[in-house]
């Protein structure tokens, strides 16, 4: 027989074990709390989607759809791919349940994974967590205020000191004249670009100002720059999105080199980037989005209907929450472990379990054990306050025994008695505890 094989994580996938659970429990709670706060509907969407759905909103010239998607054919012939970003689904779901309808703005938000066949680094895995915010059915610059604030405030919350990285990139209506400078730009100094910038000249040249291959740096540093060749609206549009920006306190930095990997934005577009020049020069946004007043239009859905979102990578946030040392809310203590000694103890201890547990109380037990000793090693492990132990004689006397852990002091009390006993107990190892805080910041 041969030898069994040591299964291992897929190549760019991750376990998310229970010590890290934590940080992804702060972060949906805070993003919930969030959401709620400023009126944002949930919606959850499926793995999967038509592979044309994204090659025709993300753009068949991004390296999204060109090399980084997981499609493959079904059973049923159909070219499907799984999910490498939520906007393009979000809007296909609004078109096809006729959210139109609804009062407009629509605004929803999701949180969940997400894959792209990538190179994996730190903070990047191909089966990554985002959290995505949409605002569909106004065109106001405020909207997409809002929608920056919501991406900062994600941040701030957690502790992280960050600035919004700011642009324009115009609407189809005066994009292509800028194309066209930047082209003539471009062409003469494209000897000196690149091999993936020379590609991208042909295909999405816009995209080059995004780049982050060494050689482009200069090349990019020169070239001409979107808001010089806005039209009015675009102008007049930015200008208020800034205005609201200043109003609010955001802090943002106008970058001409934020045009976003998608072929989809219009106008706005933004990244959030660290605040210190160190941090952002040696990491990639920690998430981005924008305008996209086209892209209903585009999959199937009624004409001029404006929207704005972003999206921030799960991953990201807790690699910078950890190299901060940020503090994120633990697990409630626990109160009461319950310990047993026999089979008859261990039945009633079952039923002791669970009133315990509805009368609000945090607790564990140690069923599975046998001996008291194991059990009380657990208690202390689980940093429990108090221990109950429940034997032969204590069930004959109807009694229980309670212990402080801490002190190691046993007293036996009336079984009857033992939820108000432990109200009593551990509101005084809470007063204890919060004196000695006191006493410790004096």
């Amino acid at each position: 027989m041969g030898k069994t094989k040591n299964f291992q994580t897929v190549k760019g996938m991750k376990d998310i074990l229970p010590d890290e659970q934590k940080y992804w429990k702060y972060i949906y709670g805070l993003v919930d709390n969030l959401a709620r706060e400023y009126g944002f509907s949930r919606i959850d969407l499926p793995l999967v989607e038509d592979t044309s759905l994204y090659s025709r909103s993300v753009g068949t010239s991004s390296e999204i759809v060109e090399k980084e998607m997981y499609s493959f054919t079904d059973k049923g012939d159909s070219n499907i791919s799984m999910r490498p970003e939520f906007t393009a689904g979000i809007v296909r779901s609004y078109i096809e349940h006729g959210m139109l309808d609804k009062p407009q703005p629509l605004k929803l938000y999701t949180t969940g994974p997400c894959f792209r066949y990538d190179r994996p680094q730190s903070g990047r895995y191909r089966q990554f967590h985002q959290i995505n915010f949409e605002i569909i059915g106004e065109a106001d610059p405020i909207t997409d205020a809002q929608i920056i604030q919501i991406a900062f405030k994600i941040n701030q919350l957690v502790g992280l000191d960050v600035v919004m990285q700011v642009n324009s990139i115009g609407c189809k209506d005066c994009r292509p004249d800028y194309e066209k400078v930047l082209k003539d730009y471009l062409k003469k100094h494209r000897s000196k670009l690149s091999e993936i910038s020379k590609k991208r000249f042909i295909k999405n040249p816009l995209r080059i100002l995004d780049s982050k291959e060494k050689e482009d740096q200069e090349v990019i540093d020169n070239a001409p720059q979107q808001v010089d060749h806005l039209c009015d609206g675009c102008k007049n549009h930015f200008i208020q999105v800034l205005e609201y920006l200043d109003e609010i306190e955001v802090p943002y930095a106008l970058n001409p080199r934020i045009v976003r990997g998608l072929d989809y934005y219009s106008r706005t577009t933004f990244e959030i980037t660290p605040a210190s020049d160190e941090e952002q020069g040696r990491q990639s946004a920690l998430g981005g989005g924008g305008r996209y007043d086209d892209l209903v239009e585009l999959i199937g859905g009624r004409p001029d209907t404006p929207a704005v979102g972003f999206a921030s990578g799960i991953e990201r946030l807790i690699l910078q929450i950890k190299s901060k040392d940020l503090k994120v809310p633990s697990d409630p203590e626990v109160d009461v472990f319950l310990a047993q000694l026999g089979i008859e103890a261990r039945k009633k201890a079952l039923v002791l379990f669970e009133e315990l547990k509805d009368a609000g109380f945090n607790i564990r037990e140690g069923f599975s054990k046998k001996g008291l000793k194991n059990q009380l090693e657990l208690a202390d492990k689980l940093n429990a306050k108090l221990s109950l132990i429940l034997g032969q004689k204590e069930i004959l006397d109807g009694t229980i025994m309670v212990r402080d852990m801490e002190g190691g002091i046993q007293e036996v009390i009336d079984y009857k008695k033992i939820i108000p006993e432990l109200e009593k107990r551990l509101k005084k190892v809470e007063t204890i505890v919060v004196n000695d805080k006191i006493k410790e910041e004096k």
